[in-house]
């Protein structure tokens, strides 16, 4: 068997991805369009096995094995290029099953020739950034490691800002109800149960905040705000969507409510409407408490068959 390619990479929380684009681009590196890909990952025993499709490309069986650690990470892979993807992709589920597909918008860029820059969107997670230096046969990784490192640094990827393991595992972790829970931005997170924190809730006693971010990286939050004439009061998501019109508008890629409740709190009919007039049905919505994320879903998951905007005439 023949050894397998190598790359030294790292994957992090991306809160503006415009600026990151910036960033790389005044770095050195050159843009190679936007990828549109699918990854299905079967249940396999040991390591990782994905079927990529890839628009515009083709298709790429790749089997990887790597750490799950939130650092900078060896990762030892196999590509396989597949002319017919559909007759494979079913035998493997019925030999192995599928764990989890994972669909991402990606752009791509290349740094010094061999280091791939991803800025990705990910359907159900939001924004992540990827550095993969490809290794040289029989490297010791030296320039590897350093090469990652100046981008690192060129980027301002923190400690803090790295994610363990892959985009499949966040998709398929599970909270208490066997729910998804996603991995969300950690500033937006805090912003939401500082929020929460500071609601106006002297009836009810359920204080809820919401926190809104922009597809470039503004963020916005509020709190609910009740009122003695109880029709009157507003949620958090409301209040933040409000904050977010006041300080220019935008499109919304990310949402965390949070509330310090026992049972899963999400948002009601009437916000997840408010929501769908500014954000796509993609959009992480993820539900959290003050110690853990809960459960993560899409807008379109909770709102399916939504009316929007673009069915209105013009």
């Amino acid at each position: 068997m023949t050894e397998p390619s190598r790359n030294v990479e790292c994957k992090a929380h991306d809160p503006d991805p415009g600026r990151t684009l910036e960033r790389a681009l005044a770095a050195g590196a050159q843009e190679r369009g936007v990828l549109r890909q699918r990854d299905t990952y079967f249940a396999v025993s040991r390591g990782r096995l994905k079927l990529r499709e890839e628009d515009p490309g083709g298709a790429t069986l790749i089997a990887y094995d790597r750490p799950d650690a939130a650092s900078e990470r060896v990762s030892d892979y196999r590509l396989v290029p597949v002319a017919d993807p559909a007759p494979l992709r079913d035998a493997l589920a019925a030999a192995s099953g599928i764990a989890v597909v994972v669909v991402k918008r990606r752009r791509l860029l290349m740094f010094e020739e061999t280091v791939r820059i991803h800025l990705d969107e990910v359907q159900g997670l939001g924004s992540f950034l990827e550095l993969e230096a490809v290794a040289q046969p029989g490297s010791d990784l030296a320039r590897e490691r350093a090469q990652v490192a100046r981008l690192r640094d060129a980027l301002d990827i923190r400690d803090e800002a790295l994610v363990a393991g892959s985009y499949a595992d966040a998709l398929t972790a599970t909270g208490d109800d066997g729910g998804p829970v996603g991995v969300p931005d950690p500033e937006l997170l805090e912003l939401a149960r500082a929020a929460a924190r500071t609601a106006y809730a002297p009836y009810s006693h359920f204080p809820v905040g919401a926190a809104l971010r922009t597809d470039d990286g503004r963020r916005y939050a509020g709190a609910n705000v009740e009122n003695a004439a109880y029709p009157q009061g507003q949620c958090a998501e409301a209040s933040a969507i409000g904050a977010l019109v006041a300080g220019g508008g935008g499109r919304i890629v990310e949402v965390v409510v949070a509330a310090p409740s026992r049972d899963l709190c999400t948002p009601c009919g009437g916000c997840r409407q408010r929501l769908r007039e500014f954000a796509p049905q993609d959009a992480a919505i993820h539900m959290a408490d003050f110690e853990r994320v809960r459960r993560t879903a899409s807008l379109g998951e909770l709102l399916p068959l939504s009316f929007g905007p673009e069915h209105l005439a013009a």
